[in-house]
């Protein structure tokens, strides 16, 4: 797989490319099977129709990797948590975690109970072509936690950081039973199929950098470590948004760093190329314009050449407007570039 071999900076034709959230609002294809499946959290449960969308960018934008469709927010609804998608609104969750007590009636072997994801898995890995990547991914413990606490998304983040400056102990206690959770997940998902795994700290950002060290990043890379000890074969990626100011701090057991749009991929090579895989970094919303786009690749390409090394992608997902067929043609310009 070109994908597979990209993450371990092996010799590819071309630099391989897929697209965060290319599974979504901006496929007329997406749109009717959403329509078909009920409600969002339906479809994620609903095997054959998460499968059918899975493999939709893959059909359509001929990527070289399907990442799983689900969310991030499976494994605090297994833990316990009643979960809705609100329309216009986003996810809420029906109960918070405020106190230790929240913490403990918060089940655990929650993982066990994602049967949905895992059996998803495997029939997208007897599906997709075999030359074709399958990508397994969760939230970090920090993102998960801030869900948990705030019960939405959050632009303050108040009740998070009150808890991790107020009572850090409580804070990690919660951190640590996702923790454990996620190594079950994940090791669970690259058993059912899944070729690489991916975890996504969306809200890294909200951290200075030493709270992000000790609450988010440490975690992600206990995860890492438990997951390329048990499966070394198993490319691991984290994609940790808007940290460019911690970069000189990045360390530790994992093979692809995601480069999100706000980090200059001048910085992102110079202080981690020799250490990791690249993988990014354009701004999804050039993709509203076809030469916007097209100079935002060529800027990329300048700085990461056709070399091992990088793995092209957005800075972010695909946002539910985009024109479809500029991200057909990313693909095929990307990959026309790149050749070897």
């Amino acid at each position: 797989m070109i994908f597979i071999d990209a993450c371990f900076r092996k010799p590819t034709p071309y630099t391989p490319i897929w697209l965060m959230r290319q599974a979504g609002r901006y496929l007329t294809e997406y749109k009717a099977t959403r329509a078909q499946a009920g409600s969002f959290l339906d479809l994620c449960k609903n095997v054959e129709l998460a499968t059918e969308v899975t493999l939709q960018p893959v059909e359509i934008l001929d990527v070289d990797a399907a990442i799983l469709f689900s969310d991030i927010l499976v494994v605090p609804l297994e833990m316990g948590l009643g979960l809705e998608f609100v329309a216009g609104e986003g996810p809420k969750f029906k109960q918070t975690i405020a106190t230790q007590n929240d913490v403990d009636s918060l089940k655990s072997g929650a993982f066990k109970n994602l049967e949905y994801v895992y059996d998803t898995l495997s029939m997208l890995r007897q599906k997709l072509p075999k030359d074709k990547a399958l990508i397994g991914f969760c939230g970090s413990p920090w993102t998960l936690a801030t869900y948990m606490i705030e019960g939405e998304g959050s632009k303050t983040y108040a009740k998070s950081k009150k808890m991790l400056y107020s009572n850090p102990t409580l804070l990690h206690s919660l951190l640590s039973k996702i923790n454990d959770e996620l190594k079950g997940y994940l090791a669970r998902q690259i058993e059912s199929g899944a070729n690489a795994v991916q975890i996504f700290d969306s809200w890294a950002g909200a951290l200075e950098c030493s709270a992000y060290f000790e609450f988010s990043w440490r975690y992600m890379q206990d995860i890492a470590q438990f997951l390329k000890n048990k499966y070394p074969h198993i490319p691991v990626m984290l994609f940790p948004k808007g940290i460019a100011g911690f970069l000189d701090h990045i360390d530790g057991v994992f093979d692809v760093f995601g480069v999100d749009w706000s980090t200059p991929m001048e910085l992102a090579k110079q202080k981690l190329g020799h250490k990791y895989v690249l993988q990014g970094n354009l701004e999804p919303a050039r993709l509203y314009d076809r030469d916007s786009m097209i100079g935002g690749i060529e800027a990329i390409l300048r700085v990461m050449g056709k070399e091992s090394g990088h793995i092209f992608n957005l800075g972010h997902g695909m946002l539910p407007d985009l024109p479809r067929q500029n991200a057909i043609d990313l693909i095929q310009i990307v990959r026309e570039r790149t050749k070897r």
